[in-house]
């Protein structure tokens, strides 16, 4: 588990935890530059990213675990990882546990959807039974070397089963073991109100924009009672406008002279992924002559 800051902490104290999902590495780092506490790996944009596939239940174990691999080496934050389903039964949860814990995951997502699963604001979705659901949460439970290792249970029954069975749901996740509670998709203030207040544990709330749930901001959550506040797609959506933008006046004037202001400078990428230290190293460490001189 990462060293930085405990994310059992943050989630102790009052105020709430705001957390960016990064779609790559270069987005986690400005997420730690920016100065936020803790980044999500969520499995939208990084399956959009990774692959050029929806979230549809088309990532692997593998492939998802190379990325929290990948991200926990990257930032000195806590990472919340998306693990869809646990891919798979009760004893893929163990598994799926420990191996995002092992790769430096302070925290996993787990869902109540069957399998394929999907993007928790699109149609279409199904729920395995919340007797099935409970059991894996508590497998993930005893499967953490841990207790510092955080389990969210996410529940998609608003949009399938309505609140109530949402929060009977979430109640039986919590007493299973769960750390979290998240209620995806509430679609009025009201259920937010309820997706936030209804249990003994701390609470998250998604925000997407152009999704089912009203745009509240963090402080307008925090007030309702949530511990977590994640924006899964703010950043790969603002991405994908500033490329748009860029290949537009390669294609129309065929220089980017007119956008040199918007762009960051390439000494910037260039110290972001740590070049310079690179460079420095590799002077430290290289033989000053050839071999055989």
């Amino acid at each position: 588990m990462n060293e930085m800051g405990s994310l059992k902490r943050i989630l102790a104290r009052d105020e709430i935890l705001v957390a960016p999902c990064c779609y790559d590495m270069i987005s986690a780092r400005l997420i730690e530059r920016a100065g936020f506490e803790a980044v999500y790996l969520g499995g939208y944009a990084h399956v959009a990213s990774h692959v050029g596939l929806p979230d549809a239940g088309l990532a692997t174990f593998s492939e998802m675990l190379e990325r929290v691999h990948n991200l926990a080496l990257c930032v000195n934050l806590p990472v919340l990882a998306d693990g869809d389903t646990g891919y798979g039964n009760a004893l893929n949860m163990r598994r799926t546990v420990q191996e995002y814990e092992q790769a430096g995951a302070q925290a996993i997502q787990i869902e109540d959807q069957e399998m394929p699963k999907k993007c928790g604001h699109t149609p279409g979705k199904r729920l395995v039974s919340a007797e099935e659901m409970a059991l894996k949460i508590e497998a993930a439970a005893h499967s953490r070397r841990s207790d510092d290792f955080i389990i969210i249970a996410r529940t998609d029954a608003i949009a399938v089963n309505g609140i109530d069975d949402a929060v009977a749901r979430g109640r039986l996740y919590e007493k299973a073991g769960a750390d979290v509670v998240f209620l995806e998709a509430p679609t009025t203030l009201e259920e937010l109100k309820v997706a936030a207040g209804s249990f003994g544990v701390p609470t998250m709330a998604n925000l997407i924009e152009g999704g089912k749930t009203p745009f509240l901001s963090a402080a307008e959550l925090e007030e309702l009672g949530f511990s977590i506040a994640a924006y899964p797609h703010s950043l790969i959506l603002t991405c994908i406008r500033s490329i748009q933008r860029t290949l537009s006046e390669i294609k129309e004037k065929g220089t980017t002279k007119g956008l040199l202001d918007t762009m960051a400078d390439f000494s910037e990428l260039d110290e972001l992924i740590g070049f310079p230290e690179a460079r420095e190293w590799e002077a430290r460490f290289t033989p000053r002559t050839s071999a055989g001189q």
